[in-house]
């Protein structure tokens, strides 16, 4: 027993040791738990484990990415009391707000939440804690910065990046005096930079990009003494860059690019010893590039590109021995190239002009050195000296890229080249016979190769082509396409986008925005260009149309990052230009290989020899007393020939089976319109002159010389002509969905022209093209052409719903200097404009206001020609300015389409209609600019009301009742909509027939 008794004391001993030292163990207190509980829900982090202590470090306290969800402080009390000090939640998507709990942590010092997908705003209470960081970068948040986060003394770091914060920067922020880092970069900030930012001398990094700041780079900037990391893009700040920054020795990162404002000298950097990258792009530099650059050894990176800087590059720089980057693209650079410009690792010298002599140099790619369109001896469009020697082996008139990816065919007949050709920072490389791909620019701080290709990784809803959207071209900086040996004139160039590199879910790979600025032919076609927005979401894709003007046998596109958008989502490098593919088609019948058509560039002679044969011709014939077509002579008919195709009167009767009955489809002004098929198979549109014809040889003479030198996508297509047998006809490409007045217009009881269904889509696709062939007929073809009778009858509907405008007969040239008619009046009541019916003065302005017109008759699916009651004349025009001043215009929308249309296109396509059909000619817009407008290029001018009119609620009432009566009629009518069959085609190319479209052919 004696010795049992010792054992017992000293297990008893050891039992009471280990409870003390187990109440020794520190947790967290109760109240930080409870408040834990609550900031999780908030978040929408749901695996937080409290069966255990979250300062613990067990279980789910440390996160998926290896980062301490919470980092605790258990020093308190003798190490028996913990405190919540770090709240880092990084990656985990979480889509929740921005918790106020988070004070219910009183010695909290660290908030990240980097790259989730939460919303909401910043709440103001956090300025109570004593935070040190706050990072929320990469998430959906809003509103402005709290003015109050201003009061928080011991804040180092503020991390607001990649957000939709708005507003102006708060100056409260200025009282930061620790703030070492301010990051602020693709947000939606506005106003200038505050001047309490003066005081911020502790800063080491600043950066700021992709907002809507206003005002100059403030000179205070020079306070910024410890300054380390500057960047400064895309911003909206203008230049100059203060001289005051040549007292920031420190820096080492220097970013300014894409300022606004007015030219400026090269800024003073010469005490700045340390720097290592120096991008001073597209910042209106002018002037010489500064020798003591090449005292500046530790320069890694140099990019000067889109200047105006001139001169020679300095020789000092051979002594930058640690350069490995040089871009000095898009200035006016000259003399010799130094011998050690291929020391580099990449070097990119395009659009200068140096004098190159050396024979090395005359190629576009020199080892690692772009030079193309470098030369002073050629640089401009079809001018470029590195090209002069090649040697096109034939001339096109198309040309389809995969850019990015492999040669695929679509539709079996359309093939797309290869362009999966590894690229590089300054690369230039020919891949076809006719075109070059050229890509510029480093993906900075991914640390991670630069990449110019990619395969999609997301889920593409793409239903038509989608091979064309499973790779895409890249490029940090510049994307540019050349393409040579083409024939002049105008070509449709299409591009397709479709954004493969973000995520279609609710993650922070999803927030990314991808920004860029498209050029066509050196000019901006397409400024801060949003594939997503344009597509309306992500692997969705979508297709961008312009036409340019070919003229000296090149045609160049170039995408450009102007620094807008997001960069390190959804992991670093991401911004920058992406395209999936281009398609380029002549606007015109190209030339036969053998040459035997004739060349475009004497479109203009052929029409006025070519009008002034015809006119011989039918007048020796009228004088004749009859039309006996078989008496003209070969020359007289080869010169018919000339202007486009002639065909046998044999030709035209096997097409349409001797102008049997069951061929005729329409009834017009001109006379019968035949459908034909030709010996190829080709659908044909036959007008047949009637002899009861009130337009005759005068409509006919106007239709050959002015649509034959037509071509654009948008216009409808003449075949050629028939003269024989005292004949008149003219063969037309067949329009397989009738008219658009077809397709709007035809009521129930037409059994024969039943309404072609067209959705809203459709429907503002239809007023972009007709938009776009108006525009190429006043200002884009070789001839300046007023139209004067667009409606909608005058506007067809090929397979694919797309519109051409059709039916010249009473088209004329624009002959600026003479804007009053002298002969006759011409048109249709309720589409001509007030100046023009009225005095006769006629300009293109004219056509803008029968499409304005026409826009609101797509809108509401009504006729602005309908016969109203006698006692109420009125018409669609005077019913949408009333709707205006009700601010109901959606009360104008075709009702068929019920919810199914966008309220903000259709109150833009009204507004622009509005625009168009102003009464007076100097307030519509040009149809140029009307295409800007409905592409959303160009804001929507606002309309002013011209009605002096006082609104009586009597009259609103009766136009109310009558269009409301008409939206019921159509509805009633949606359920017989069907696409009409050859033979209930009344309405195909007919300008009469549709009720109310009463012409005018009037003699002044």
């Amino acid at each position: 027993m004696t010795f049992i008794l010792p054992l017992i004391l000293s297990f008893i001993l050891l039992l009471t040791l280990c409870f003390a030292s187990c109440a020794l163990i520190a947790t967290l207190q109760e109240d930080e738990v409870e408040a834990l509980k609550d900031i999780g829900r908030t978040l929408g982090k749901k695996d937080w484990d409290f069966s255990v202590d979250p300062c613990s470090r067990r279980n789910y306290w440390i996160s998926p990415t290896q980062y301490r969800d919470i980092t605790c402080n258990c020093s308190f009390l003798n190490n028996t009391v913990c405190h919540v000090v770090s709240v880092v939640l990084k990656a985990q998507n979480l889509s929740g707000t921005l918790p106020p709990d988070l004070v219910r942590l009183p010695f909290l010092q660290e908030i990240d939440l980097t790259l989730n997908y939460l919303n909401g705003t910043i709440p103001k209470q956090w300025a109570t804690l004593n935070l040190v960081n706050i990072s929320v970068y990469g998430n959906r948040l809003s509103g402005p910065i709290p003015k109050e986060i201003g009061n928080i003394a011991t804040l180092k770091s503020l991390v607001l990046e990649f957000n939709q914060f708005s507003g102006n920067l708060p100056p409260e922020l200025g009282s930061l005096s620790q703030l070492e880092r301010l990051l602020l970069s693709s947000n939606n900030f506005t106003g200038v930079l505050p001047a309490t930012f003066a005081k911020l001398t502790a800063l080491k990094q600043f950066r700021i990009g992709d907002s809507q700041f206003s005002g100059a780079i403030p000179n205070f900037i020079q306070n910024w003494i410890n300054l380390d990391f500057l960047v400064i893009q895309g911003s909206g700040l203008s230049g100059p860059i203060p001289s005051g920054i040549s007292l920031l020795k420190t820096l080492s990162y220097l970013t300014i690019t894409d300022l606004n404002g007015s030219d400026s000298p090269f800024p003073h950097l010469e005490n700045m010893s340390n720097l290592s990258t120096l991008e001073l792009r597209s910042c209106n530099i002018i002037g010489p590039v500064p020798e003591y650059l090449g005292k500046l050894t530790n320069l890694k990176v140099i990019d000067f590109s889109n200047n105006k800087l001139s001169g020679q590059i300095p020789m000092s720089f051979d002594g930058l021995k640690n350069l490995y980057l040089l871009f000095l693209s898009g200035n006016h650079l000259s003399g010799s190239l130094p011998e050690w410009i291929d020391k580099p690792d990449f070097v990119d010298l395009s659009y200068n002009n140096f004098t190159i002599t050396n024979f090395e140099q005359l190629t576009c790619q020199q080892g690692t050195v772009n030079l193309f369109a470098s030369s002073l001896k050629g640089n401009s469009l079809g001018n470029i000296s590195c090209l002069e020697n090649y040697r096109c082996p034939k001339t096109w008139y198309s040309l389809n890229i995969n850019c990015g990816g492999k040669s695929t065919t679509i539709d079996g007949n359309k093939t797309y080249e290869d362009d999966s050709s590894e690229m590089g920072p300054a690369r230039y490389h020919q891949s076809g016979t006719h075109w070059a791909v050229i890509t510029s620019g480093h993906f900075f701080g991914s640390g991670l190769p630069d990449y110019y290709l990619w395969h999609n990784t997301t889920k593409l809803s793409v239903e038509k082509d989608v091979q064309l959207y499973m790779d895409a071209r890249v490029a940090p900086n510049y994307l540019t396409y050349y393409a040579f040996c083409l024939g002049n004139g105008n070509y449709t160039v299409n591009l397709h986008f479709a954004e493969i590199m973000f995520s279609d879910d609710n993650t922070f790979s999803s927030i990314g925005r991808r920004v860029f600025d498209i050029y066509i032919q050196r000019n901006l076609a397409v400024k801060d260009f949003d594939i997503v927005k344009s597509a309306g979401g992500v692997g969705k894709a979508v297709i961008i149309t312009f036409t340019a003007s070919v003229t000296s046998n090149a045609l160049e596109i170039r995408l450009y990052w102007a620094g807008k958008g997001t960069t390190t989502i959804p992991f670093g490098s991401v911004y920058g230009p992406l395209i999936s593919a281009i398609s380029i088609d002549s606007d015109f019948t190209p030339p036969l290989e053998n040459n035997s058509s004739i060349p475009v560039g004497s479109v203009a002679a052929i029409v006025a020899s070519g009008a002034i044969v015809i006119i011989l011709i039918i007048g020796i014939m009228w004088w004749k007393g009859c039309l006996r077509l078989k008496r003209l002579g070969a020359r007289e008919k080869k010169d018919l020939a000339s202007q486009t195709g002639l065909f046998t009167l044999r030709k035209i009767k096997a097409a349409t089976n001797n102008f049997d009955e069951s061929f005729k489809i329409g009834e017009g002004g001109f006379g019968p319109v035949y459908k034909g098929v030709l010996s190829d198979g080709t659908d044909v549109a036959i007008k047949q002159l009637s002899s009861k014809s009130t337009q005759g040889s005068r409509e006919f003479i106007n239709e050959i010389g002015m649509i034959s030198t037509l071509q654009h996508h948008n216009l409808v297509k003449l075949y050629g002509f028939c003269m024989e047998d005292d004949q008149l006809l003219l063969i037309y490409e067949y329009m397989e969905n009738n008219s658009l007045a077809h397709a709007l217009f035809a009521k129930k009881e037409d059994l024969e022209n039943r309404q072609l269904g067209l959705d809203w889509k459709t429907r503002k696709r239809i007023c972009v093209g007709i938009a776009k062939g108006l525009a190429y007929l006043h200002g884009e073809s070789k001839l300046k052409i007023i139209h004067r009778d667009i409606k909608a009858t005058n506007v067809l509907l090929d397979k694919d719903l797309n519109p051409k405008i059709s039916d010249f007969g009473l088209a004329r040239l624009n002959e600026e200097d003479k804007t009053h008619v002298n002969t006759r009046i011409a048109g249709t009541y309720g589409y001509m404009a007030p100046e023009y019916a009225m005095h006769g003065y006629l300009t293109d302005k004219a056509d803008v206001y029968s499409f304005g017109i026409v826009v609101l008759e797509i809108v509401s699916g009504t006729n602005n020609a309908n016969h109203h009651p006698q006692e109420e004349c009125f018409s669609l025009l005077d019913w949408v300015h009333l709707l205006k001043e009700k601010d109901n215009l959606m009360e104008l929308v075709d009702r068929r389409l019920g919810e199914d249309f966008k309220k903000e296109e259709a109150t833009m396509l009204i507004n622009v209609a509005l625009l168009c059909a102003s009464f007076s000619p100097s307030l519509r817009p040009s149809m140029s600019s009307v295409v800007s407008m409905l592409e959303g290029r160009t804001h929507v001018q606002e309309v002013v009301s011209e009605s002096t009119e006082v609104l009586d609620d009597k009259k609103y009432k009766v136009m109310q009742q009558y269009y409301q009566q008409r939206g019921e009629n159509s509805i009633s009518e949606v359920q017989s909509q069907s696409i009409p069959t050859d033979e209930s085609r009344a309405f195909m190319y007919d300008t009469d027939s549709s009720a109310g479209n009463q012409e005018i052919r009037k003699t002044i």
